[in-house]
């Protein structure tokens, strides 16, 4: 088996050659636009956070109480400020990512508390596991960006635990990576660290954090959430604005209604964002999924979330905002049969709706409770299948090759041709993980399943891993920053 080669880590991000897929018409979607702007005006979102309806209503908005109601041409004036396209810049320069337009992204599995592989079962993640999973990211060809909380790491104090992940970022990959949430004292840390890795110019310019603002629906804004947003608006770093749906539950059961909450909170999320700071960046987030109405469990890859999400997609392109949705979503406890049928009616729609930001691109299990190691692997296996099906058709004459087809006759073969000599090596995506030979062979080489091929993956990838080169100087500028806001922190707790 080769040995990694992080050179070619970076897989050249994707750009859509294929046509994007609608299930909805315009006059659908326009009939959810202004059942929203209904929602918005009408029926309003909580903010639980006086400096943000101060805000708000200085730009319009109707406040009674902690009720903020948004009147349509405010919506429109505070929305057409949001950039269609922005870069995340990262470390190395050639990693950095555009999201919006037909550029795609893929990122980690984001927050699960419990790891599993097949040597030691599931159990609570640690530092050390989110540390191999930022390896596994920066060294897979088709994941373009290092995430988040990729998992929960319970072995560390929660109030720091913050700093390590960010520095496992920053330390096991040069790629693009997101922000800390829990608190707006913990994204203050994250701007800071960026800062000093890039510099106050360069985060100025172009974000050098994503990350995930969650709005709790229905119709609600925490506290919390709205001061992380703020403080990562006002140093100009992008944001994605996602409710978190689970229809029948947090929003009528039918996808119509689920649809119009979902783009009434996103809308007033990103109005926000906006009066914050205009032409700040932030992507149209959407997680918008089904219950089991007979006992409440959360279902991924249901159809009726795949329809959600396509139909989120041409709602993000009616306003020209990026648009973040899902991945490998999987109820699955295990990488099983189970696991990859759901993972794909999840991905699928999301290629053919053509996601910008795919979160949760690699990993996850368990109704996003559980990272799985060897379903990190097989579902970039797969993502470097999507590469190929978003490259699309190339009708150029060298692959239409009219002159090697002169050139075999009826009933010849084309393998000792020029022409297939010169592209057996790429013509066709090749997996790792997946099997294709005969039967003798498979069995002989010890009747390996998917995942047990993929866990001897991991163990190859793991033990070869190189880190790449980060300056000393900034190296050692970060890690004083950690050590005294961990003292702080501490100091902090017991006063």
């Amino acid at each position: 088996m080769a040995q990694p080669d992080p050179k070619n880590a970076a897989a050249a991000q994707p750009l859509m050659h294929i046509p994007v897929y609608k299930i909805a018409d315009d006059e659908s979607i326009e009939t959810i636009h202004q059942t929203s702007l209904t929602i918005l005006q009408e029926i309003g979102m909580a903010f639980y956070d006086e400096q943000a309806r101060d805000l708000l209503a200085a730009h319009g908005a109707r406040v009674e109480g902690e009720m903020v109601y948004f009147p349509p041409e405010m919506v429109d004036e505070f929305i057409s400020k949001a950039p269609a396209e922005f870069t995340q810049i990262s470390r190395n320069p050639s990693r950095a990512v555009k999201i919006g337009g037909r550029n795609t992204v893929f990122a980690p599995v984001y927050g699960p508390p419990f790891v599993y592989d097949l040597n030691d079962g599931r159990r609570p993640a640690t530092i050390e596991d989110f540390e191999n999973f930022v390896k596994l990211a920066y060294l897979s060809p088709y994941i373009h960006h290092s995430g988040g909380t990729i998992v929960e790491p319970n072995n560390l104090p929660e109030t720091s635990r913050h700093l390590d992940m960010l520095m496992a970022h920053i330390l096991y990959s040069d790629k693009p990576f997101m922000g800390s949430v829990t608190s707006s004292e913990n994204a203050r840390d994250s701007i800071e660290m960026v800062r000093i890795l890039f510099g106050e110019e360069e985060i100025s310019k172009n974000p050098a954090l994503l990350s995930l603002i969650n709005i709790n629906s229905p119709r609600q804004f925490d506290k919390g959430m709205l001061r992380v947003l703020r403080e990562y608006a006002q140093a100009n770093q992008a944001t994605i604005i996602t409710p978190f749906i689970l229809a029948g539950l947090m929003s009528p059961p039918t996808i119509a209604g689920a649809l119009a909450q979902q783009n009434a909170e996103v809308l007033a999320g990103i109005v926000y964002a906006q009066a914050v700071k205009p032409g700040v960046p932030v992507v149209y987030g959407s997680f918008t999924t089904t219950i089991d109405m007979q006992n409440g469990a959360l279902v991924m890859g249901s159809p009726e979330s795949q329809i959600a999400l396509l139909v989120s997609a041409s709602l993000a392109r009616k306003y020209h905002l990026p648009f973040r949705s899902g991945g490998m979503f999987a109820s699955s406890k295990l990488t099983d049969a189970q696991a990859a049928y759901e993972s794909v009616m999840t991905m699928l729609p999301a290629i053919l709706g053509q996601v910008n930001f795919v979160l949760h691109a690699a990993g996850w299990l368990e109704n996003g409770m559980t990272a799985g190691y060897e379903k990190f692997l097989l579902d970039c296996d797969l993502l470097g299948a999507f590469h190929t099906l978003m490259r699309g058709l190339d009708v150029s004459p060298d692959k239409l090759a009219v002159d090697t087809i002169r050139e075999v006759p009826p009933g010849g073969h084309y393998l000792e041709t020029e022409h297939t000599i010169r592209h057996f090596r790429t013509a066709f995506y090749r997996p790792q993980l997946m099997d294709y030979v005969e039967y003798d062979q498979w069995e002989a080489q010890g009747s390996l399943d998917a995942a047990q091929r993929a866990n001897q993956r991991l163990q190859f990838l793991l033990s070869n891993y190189q880190a790449p080169e980060l300056d000393l100087e900034r190296k050692e500028m970060l890690e004083e920053f950690v050590l005294r806001r961990k003292q702080e922190l501490e100091t902090k707790v017991f006063s």
